[in-house]
């Protein structure tokens, strides 16, 4: 902690795992695995969907979309999470904090709008295979897509301007391990009961309401297939859609733990690991769930391996 206290009046400082110093060698070692296996495995998926015919569909656009936010969220965190890890200087430039900020959240709120679009995507496909075609448009898939990033970006400049012009009264001393709003509101010396109404309202926006959203279209999606006779289209739809609702349970989990659930519920730890699980594990883990339950990706790795072989 010596070295912390040397830091310059501008930084801001991560305490981050810096009360469990025995863990920090272990989460470097796994946050780094992680990280790796994150930008190999979301990098194939784009590469596969890109190269290959028959994943031109709706579907793989989507997940295409997703990969690279994946890629993206990470990167916002995961460099800046592993140089404090590996060594006793805990700290963050003003501007990087402010930048960081400013990305994590536009990203993790695509994140949630761009999951309830995939859902919808799998209800037309299950509920209205005949109208598949003409809904899933792709004017009005690259619009979907389009309208997932603009509303991040929005919810980030207005939640990360209202966050940041708090005052501060010199206190610096960040109980996370990236600048996240909950963390940086407690840094505030003024009364932020306001604050804490608008992220709520945020939140019930863009966290909440899709939620409630893919879990309606599953709802639908499951009446669909409690109707369909061949045993194989069943399995064909529950491994698509499986995939997809896997990866929304990882990731609005441990997020809705953290933006929903009182602060006074869980401890500093447990809130700091809920938030390491859905910003490095969830994007690590979403490949090997797509990779490995979906027959379509694993045929057009191999078609892809076979192309590059007979090159």
């Amino acid at each position: 902690m010596e070295k912390i206290n040397l830091t310059s009046w501008g930084d801001f400082i991560l305490l981050g795992f810096s009360d469990q110093p025995q863990l920090e060698l272990v989460l470097f070692v796994v946050v780094l695995i992680s990280y790796l296996l994150t930008l190999v495995g979301n990098s194939v998926i784009i590469l596969v969907s890109c190269l290959d015919s028959k994943l031109h569909t709706p579907m793989y656009f989507f997940l295409t979309n997703l990969s690279f936010l994946d890629i993206c969220f990470t990167t916002s965190i995961v460099p800046q999470l592993l140089w404090n890890l590996k060594g006793p200087a805990k700290t963050i430039s003003s501007t990087g904090c402010v930048i960081q900020l400013y990305v994590s959240l536009s990203l993790g709120s695509t994140y949630c709008v761009l999951l309830t679009v995939m859902a919808f995507d799998r209800y037309v496909a299950v509920c209205r295979p005949l109208n598949y075609t003409a809904v899933m448009h792709p004017s009005f898939c690259k619009a979907s897509a389009g309208i997932a990033w603009f509303s991040g970006v929005g919810n980030t400049v207005i939640q990360s301007t209202i966050t940041l012009q708090l005052p501060r009264c010199g206190h610096r001393h960040l109980h996370h391990f990236l600048c996240e709003v909950p963390a940086m509101i407690k840094l505030a010396c003024v009364n932020i009961h306001a604050n804490e109404v608008q992220l709520f309202v945020a939140t019930l926006v863009l966290l909440l309401l899709p939620m409630a959203l893919i879990l309606v279209s599953y709802g639908l999606i499951v009446q669909a297939v409690v109707k369909i006779k061949s045993t194989k289209a069943w399995r064909k739809v529950l491994g698509t859609c499986g995939s997809h609702l896997i990866v929304v349970s990882l990731f609005f989990g441990p997020s809705s733990a953290i933006y929903i659930q009182p602060k006074q519920s869980y401890g500093h730890s447990q809130g700091k690991f809920l938030t390491l699980f859905y910003t490095v594990v969830t994007p690590t883990l979403n490949p090997l769930i797509y990779t490995l339950r979906n027959k379509d990706v694993k045929g057009a790795l191999k078609r892809l391996l076979r192309r590059e072989q007979n090159f």
